[in-house]
């Protein structure tokens, strides 16, 4: 066989062109390959580096996302228990007097505030005790609910406690004026009676007789002279009266010239308008109730006799009871 020198440019130097049985040389066939495996290689491992980079860069998200919501959790928790603290505070502070079940229900949630806080400021809390701390706020949570809800419960019945003390005071006061007016009716009532009690205790005299005596030693003898008379001997009855109780009575005796002016003696007495009346003469008598009771005495002037009309007037109790005239030449 006959072989034509093969040049690299693919030239015959014979034929001036291309030759028909051009072939790549054995050796170029191994580069070729080894190259293509180097850059297989390569690529593999660039597309090694490229997954592991976004593997590693993923986890970080992973991790870096993991410490964010452990963050936002805290802080959740925070300010859950933040809002629950101030809410059992307003709670308690507006209601300071809790007693018996209140004030043991006030004491538990306060203990469990305390509980969480401890949990809340430990910055290296684990994930079991901020677990834990989140199901002491749900508990926190309900144990405010139903302290809110007693309180609620208490106030509604005091409210109507106190409407219905506030209906009972009104009805107290209504029965007290009520019993206040009846008592000053009462009163009115036995004040009027003991006025007309003491009105009509009031005696009565009737019969008055004035007669002019001339006295000769032991002789009396009737005159109807003035210038003989030497005293006046006055008598009366005092009527029955059966609501007078049986005492000594005070009658007051007003005996008046012919010229009007009153004989005075040192006193005087308090008529029914209440104003002060002197008198002549003062007789006390044995009043015995419902008994007729004669009545006398003697009146000297002091002084002779005018002629003229002599006025007597006898008061008791403060009214004039009886009068007469007595005239005397």
């Amino acid at each position: 066989m006959r072989y034509t020198p093969f040049y690299s440019d693919g030239f015959n130097t014979q034929s001036g062109g291309l030759g028909n049985n051009y072939q790549q040389p054995p050796n170029n066939k191994k580069s070729n390959i080894i190259i293509a495996i180097l850059a297989l290689a390569l690529v593999g491992t660039w597309a090694y580096i490229i997954y592991n980079n976004s593997k590693v860069k993923e986890e970080r998200l992973v991790y870096a996302d993991k410490i964010q919501k452990d963050f936002i959790d805290r802080a959740a928790l925070q300010t859950q228990f933040n809002m629950l603290s101030f809410k059992a505070d307003s709670l308690t502070n507006n209601n300071q007097q809790l007693q018996g079940s209140l004030a043991k229900r006030a004491a538990e949630i306060n203990k469990l505030k305390s509980n969480i806080n401890s949990i809340l400021k430990n910055k290296n809390a684990t994930e079991a005790e901020l677990a834990e701390a989140q199901k002491q706020i749900a508990e926190l949570n309900s144990k405010i609910e139903e302290l809110f809800a007693e309180v609620e419960t208490l106030k509604a019945e005091n409210k109507q406690l106190t409407a219905t003390n506030e209906q009972l005071n009104e009805e107290k006061k209504k029965v007290t004026s009520e019993k206040d007016a009846l008592q000053t009716d009462l009163d009115k009532t036995k004040e009027e009676k003991a006025k007309a009690e003491n009105i009509a205790s009031t005696l009565h005299a009737y019969n008055i007789n004035v007669t002019a005596i001339n006295q000769r030693g032991s002789k009396e003898k009737e005159t109807t002279k003035a210038r003989k008379a030497d005293f006046f001997k006055i008598s009366f009855d005092i009527a029955e009266n059966h609501v007078a109780t049986s005492d000594v009575k005070a009658l007051y005796v007003c005996i008046f010239y012919p010229d009007g002016t009153l004989s005075l003696s040192s006193g005087t007495f308090t008529d029914r308008q209440g104003n002060a009346k002197q008198y002549t003469n003062k007789v006390s008598i044995n009043y015995v109730q419902g008994k007729k009771i004669p009545v006398s005495f003697d009146w000297h002037p002091g002084d002779k006799f005018k002629s003229g009309n002599y006025k007597i007037e006898v008061y008791n109790n403060g009214f004039k009871i009886g009068e007469t005239t007595k005239h005397i030449k």
